[in-house]
């Protein structure tokens, strides 16, 4: 689920710091906006433009990190207005729905723990990614060509 690969480049100390911090964001957002989930991809994005002509390194991990918390947002919407539905409109509660709840609930576990791992081991300047969301962010983010 997550490779550690070499980068290019040996990342500064502060740049080890910021790229650690875009994973950070989402947790600390978690916090203050547990129950609505957008809280946490607001806080991405905006870390996210903050840092969108940082260095290639810092760069790469905000942009793994708002995709993301892009994914998980999709997820719990869904499992959120489902329960909506459930609640105020009478829909039926079936086996899928609990199926569909257990998923989003193994995700956002998931999440939250690989988030903790991602900051921890890019606060020590070495290059993470995830297994889908690193592919994606190495089609976005292309390193700066003045750079090499």
């Amino acid at each position: 689920m997550i490779q550690n690969l070499n980068f290019p480049y040996k990342p500064s100390e502060h740049e080890a710091e910021k790229a650690s911090n875009s994973y950070l964001m989402s947790l600390v957002a978690l916090v203050a906006g547990l129950p609505l989930p957008i809280i946490n991809l607001i806080a991405t994005f905006f870390f996210f433009i903050a840092n969108r002509k940082g260095t290639y390194f810092v760069r790469w991990h905000c942009t793994q990190a708002l995709f993301s918390q892009a994914g998980l947002l999709c997820m719990n919407s869904f499992g959120f207005w489902w329960t909506i539905d459930i609640i105020f409109y009478n829909y039926p509660i079936s086996g899928s729905y609990f199926a569909y709840l257990f998923t989003v609930i193994l995700f956002n576990i998931t999440e939250f723990i690989s988030t903790i791992y991602l900051a921890v081991t890019t606060r020590k300047g070495k290059h993470v990614e995830l297994w889908f969301f690193g592919p994606l962010t190495n089609l976005i983010c292309k390193p700066d060509a003045s750079a090499q």
